[in-house]
């Protein structure tokens, strides 16, 4: 089996450029016992890849990300032939997995909602709408996520005694010269606000109870959400820096 890959040629230096990403075909190795091989049929670009590459990955490594993947070969009975997974598997095609790396799409995953969701609103992004809830900080029937000089703005307007839960800084993402203030200190202490970065990974281990959660509020029209489809894998390039201008509405995904 042929697998296409998406790898990064070398560290991005500011806004990343088509000329940083290289097409490569790879041959699969046959699977050994406890393997699977997958096949992508829904991938995700995401805001995080841009500073994670640069600590996550070397030159010419295939780009970071997740994937909904469905799986056509089987050697491992947890994942049977024709089940989807959502898998840690970067900008590939086709990838042999030993089964650690993937997790099985919940089981009663209705048929009207596209697997697309598990890479977003169903996914770890909406897995961080869920946590910031728990703070909880707004109520509105649409929110509004701010950062780099709208950030300054937005503190400005806080409530005494707010609570605000960082988890991006897409606008810093790609600055070559790191930002410098304006600096909130007098109005977080006069307003007595709390301000605390998260990264999803600290609630892991409630996923499933999330995803449940947020898949049955999807079923009665209380999560609501937009997706951003690129079709063709040889585009992943040109949604990832879609994406970083801001030029999707709703999470982007890209449909093999």
């Amino acid at each position: 089996v042929q697998a296409k890959t998406w790898v990064l040629k070398w560290h991005f230096e500011g806004f990343p450029k088509d000329g940083d990403f290289e097409l490569k075909v790879v041959e699969l190795p046959e699977l050994r016992n406890g393997e699977v091989l997958l096949e992508a049929v829904f991938l995700s670009v995401d805001p995080y890849m841009r500073p994670f590459s640069r600590v996550r990955m070397q030159d010419g490594d295939v780009m970071i990300g997740t994937q909904v993947a469905k799986v056509i070969q089987s050697n491992n009975p947890a994942f049977p032939v024709g089940c989807h997974v959502v898998g840690r598997c970067g900008w590939r095609t086709h990838t042999v997995s030993d089964g650690s790396d993937i997790t099985r799409v919940l089981a009663d995953w209705p048929q009207d909602v596209s697997l697309s969701h598990a890479l977003g609103a169903i996914g770890m992004p909406g897995d961080t709408s869920a946590k910031k809830q728990n703070f909880p900080i707004f109520k509105f029937e649409f929110w509004f996520q701010v950062g780099g000089h709208f950030s300054s703005v937005a503190i400005q307007q806080m409530k005494t005694f707010g609570r605000i839960a960082v988890c991006g800084g897409i606008s810093l993402y790609n600055d070559t010269t790191p930002q410098t203030g304006p600096y909130p200190h007098l109005t977080m202490i006069f307003k007595q606000l709390k301000m605390e970065g998260f990264l999803v990974g600290r609630w892991e281990h409630k996923n499933e109870e999330s995803l449940k959660r947020m898949l049955t509020w999807m079923q009665e029209g209380k999560l609501k959400c937009r997706e951003h489809v690129t079709v063709g894998f040889e585009n992943m390039p040109a949604a990832f820096m879609g994406m970083l201008r801001g030029e999707n509405i709703g999470k982007a995904i890209i449909k093999v």
